[in-house]
């Protein structure tokens, strides 16, 4: 159990995914979590979903929070840290989720020296499954850091990363989901083709998916050693395999890569 005070400003979908992990998980009691939100109905809403206690006073939950997450949209950051700034506590683990959102833009909004972890998780947090890549500044010490890697586990995996390379993040497991979906669809089309049933077809691509994924995950083998032991020589897999290669199936995934880590460090350069 983690015994820290974890607090939220924002209610979210991805400060929802969060809380929702964290109480599912039971590493931090309910009692130990708040959140603030900017209408009373969105407050009501998680208190009762959750049994968490919810405020609209972003002070109220600043101040009483160990480790602080700011869920709110990148460009009301400046406006909630003027806000919070003198009541955060000195030790106090400040953990932002938005996009673009860098350590040296915390730590100049801040004003002061102070604790500051960048975190991008994606939407799959919402069914705990998601993917997160962690940063910190070097006033984060490496308890702290733990802390901060098991909050994120509760509903996923978590992996650190240097900031450098956080422009990279969207590409593989921000904005990747995406893709998936569209290969899920993808697949479900090419079965109704065929003649079975929509909702059969959603189940076993989605299903084909997520195994393939745990199978990575899980087995630890090479992506391609699991792809060479499904393609039997001759056989209708590696027809199929061929066929995507000879449509540029990679590359395209590649391309779409490249097209979103472009765009994420143009957004970034914008704020």
């Amino acid at each position: 159990m983690l015994k820290k005070k974890i607090g939220f400003i924002g209610s979210g979908k991805m400060a929802e995914a969060i809380i929702g992990g964290l109480v599912k998980s039971e590493l931090v009691p309910a009692n130990q979590i708040f959140a603030s939100a900017k209408t009373n109905e969105t407050v009501e809403k998680i208190a009762n979903k959750y049994a968490i206690e919810t405020t609209i006073q972003n002070r109220e939950v600043a101040a009483r929070a160990d480790m602080l997450i700011l869920a709110v949209k990148p460009d009301l950051h400046k406006e909630v840290i003027e806000e919070i700034v003198d009541v955060v506590k000195s030790d106090t683990v400040v953990i932002t989720i938005a996009a673009g959102i860098t350590l040296e833009f915390l730590e100049s909004a801040f004003g002061k020296k102070l604790k500051a972890v960048r975190v991008m998780p994606n939407t799959p947090s919402l069914v705990g499954e998601g993917m997160s890549a962690i940063c910190a500044n070097e006033a984060v010490n490496g308890e702290e850091l733990q802390d901060v890697i098991r909050l994120f586990e509760s509903f996923g995996k978590a992996e650190v990363l240097p900031e450098k390379l956080m422009d990279a993040v969207p590409a593989v497991s921000g904005s990747s989901p995406a893709y998936v979906y569209m290969f899920i669809e993808a697949l479900a089309d090419g079965a109704v083709q065929q003649g079975i049933s929509r909702d059969q077809a959603y189940t076993m691509a989605a299903q084909a998916v997520l195994g393939a994924a745990k199978m990575v995950l899980e087995t630890g083998k090479h992506p391609g050693e699991l792809k060479d032991n499904v393609c039997t020589p001759g056989g209708a897999t590696i027809e199929a395999v061929t066929t995507l290669e000879k449509h540029g199936f990679r590359s395209a995934v590649v391309s779409a890569m490249e097209a979103c880590t472009e765009k994420s460090k143009k957004l970034k350069d914008s704020k």
